[in-house]
């Protein structure tokens, strides 16, 4: 039996031990750079976990140095104008359309829409981050119900310097306090994990090599919890987020996110405000 030697390895491995699932996206050559493939095989794990019976509490890691470095904007495996089926909305095909209609749909459905259907995810998730949780990054550890981050872990949101009001999924001043949120994007400086528990948006800190031990200790301790509790508690919790605007918040925020894409492209070369990934590097020195 022939096979193609060309095709990509799957982005996303899935694993069950006992009654976590364990989700760990697998790019570390791009330091797991989110493309559209990445994504949709997330939704894929996390509908697995869902599924699985047997499955009580799900941790979402990345593999090699880094959990992830944001939206993926250089690598050779960037897939933004590909088609996929859409499965967080209605929204049309992106593919083969121009200017807004293909921007606001894609990113309707990969981006704002993916990250709401993991946030109702009926089971807890727990994000295990290590080195960058950049943009893009912060919105798959920010659905997450907690963060778990090793010392070397650092979070930044640095998408003001495309002249963008943050990432999609703009959950910034629900996940810290209004006035460090305005500086975090204000300045589009790393923020360290401890600086992160501080103001509590990661809930432990622990060394680098007992990551994935403490993670998994975590997740075992909430499992041994009744199913249904955790899925009442989690929906309880959400809603009163939302209560406090999140929901509405997203929906406004992601219209100011494509009127700065708007500006950007009619005011200059792209709607990125020309900021590539070495641009994006350079600007942080």
């Amino acid at each position: 039996m022939s096979t193609d030697r060309t095709a990509p390895p799957e982005p996303v491995r899935f694993e069950r031990r006992g009654a976590v699932a364990l989700v760990t996206m697998d790019r570390p050559e791009y330091r797991n750079a989110q493309n559209s493939a990445m994504t949709y095989a997330l939704d894929r794990a996390f509908y697995r976990a869902a599924d699985d019976d047997e499955v009580k509490v799900v941790i979402l890691a990345g593999a090699g140095k880094h959990f992830c470095a944001g939206h993926d904007i250089g690598t050779p495996e960037r897939d933004a104008h590909l088609p996929f089926d859409r499965k967080a909305g209605l929204w049309w095909d992106h593919a083969h359309k121009s200017g807004a209609e293909s921007r606001f749909a894609r990113e309707s459905e990969v981006y704002l829409g993916m990250c709401r259907r993991w946030r109702e995810l009926p089971k807890p998730v727990i994000a295990s981050v290590q080195g960058a949780c950049v943009a893009g990054g912060l919105m798959l550890a920010w659905v997450c119900d907690l963060i778990v981050a090793s010392e070397d872990a650092f979070f930044a949101d640095p998408v003001v310097r495309m002249g963008i009001p943050g990432v999609e999924y703009f959950a910034h001043p629900w996940v810290m306090p209004p006035r460090i949120a305005k500086e975090f994007l204000y300045t589009g400086d790393r923020m360290s994990a401890r600086r992160a528990y501080e103001v509590g948006m990661v809930n432990r800190v622990v060394p680098r090599e007992e990551l994935t031990q403490h993670t998994m200790e975590l997740a075992e301790r909430i499992a041994a919890m009744p199913r249904m509790g955790l899925a009442l508690t989690k929906r309880a919790v959400n809603q009163a987020e939302d209560l406090q605007g999140l929901h509405s918040g997203l929906d406004s925020v992601f219209g100011l996110h494509h009127l700065a894409h708007a500006h950007n492209a009619e005011t200059g070369d792209d709607p990125l405000g020309g900021m590539d990934v070495r641009a994006m590097k350079e600007a942080r020195r």
